[in-house]
């Protein structure tokens, strides 16, 4: 059962590098908040109630509803729809970085296999990591950059369970409170900048001034 999650993990991971519009990049947070919620149950089951609750709590309320109803909303407010108008070859090439991403996260494992830690959860979760580094660079818009930021967060919880069930429950709730903060302050300052200048390109942002 964790097998088909992780499978259906790095489905999401490879299909976010083909998606162009921001709602879909919304539902697959969405999506991986869920999985990664299933396979916290499934791993962590030997943890006292309170740990267990805090886990439940982080992916359950945090990954998978909170975070995608603030990302629907700012679309909603800013109206933004695509990545960019200029799809074509920019889409290509986050495909194939994104298959070069998931290359590397296989040979590395393959490489660095240690039998302390879990090496599937070890090759995603670097997988994770490359793909929402590969959405920062590769997108201008600020929302994308977002999203590859909470894509690095969830690779972060799955190294977390890669290097065993004894979770460091003060370091997920710093990076949940840090996370959430920086949704609703980018969330509050694209509305801000859509009413100015109806544009949430990162280099449009270099002409605001106080």
């Amino acid at each position: 059962m964790v097998l088909t999650l992780i499978i259906l993990y790095v489905i999401t991971l490879i299909y976010l590098s083909t998606v162009e519009r921001f709602r879909n990049y919304t539902s697959i947070i969405a999506v991986q908040g869920w999985i990664l919620l299933g396979i916290a149950l499934l791993q962590l089951h030997t943890l006292n109630w309170v740990e267990l609750g805090f886990v439940i709590l982080e992916t359950l309320i945090f990954k998978a509803i909170v975070v995608p109803a603030i990302l629907m909303n700012v679309i909603k407010k800013t109206n933004i729809n695509r990545v960019s108008t200029s799809s074509s070859s920019s889409q290509f090439n986050s495909q194939m970085l994104s298959i070069a991403a998931l290359v590397v996260s296989a040979v590395t494992t393959y490489y660095v296999a240690d039998s302390r830690v879990h090496m599937l959860f070890f090759g995603v979760a670097l997988y994770a990591l490359l793909s929402g580094l590969i959405l920062i660079v590769m997108r201008s818009r600020i929302f994308t950059h977002v999203v590859g930021f909470l894509v690095i967060e969830n690779g972060v919880f799955l190294f977390s369970m890669a290097i065993g069930v004894e979770m460091p429950i003060l370091i997920n709730m710093a990076i949940m409170l840090d996370i959430l903060i920086s949704i609703l302050m980018l969330g509050m300052f694209l509305t801000k900048v859509d009413d100015k200048i109806h544009a949430d390109d990162s280099d449009s942002l270099t002409h605001v001034k106080d």
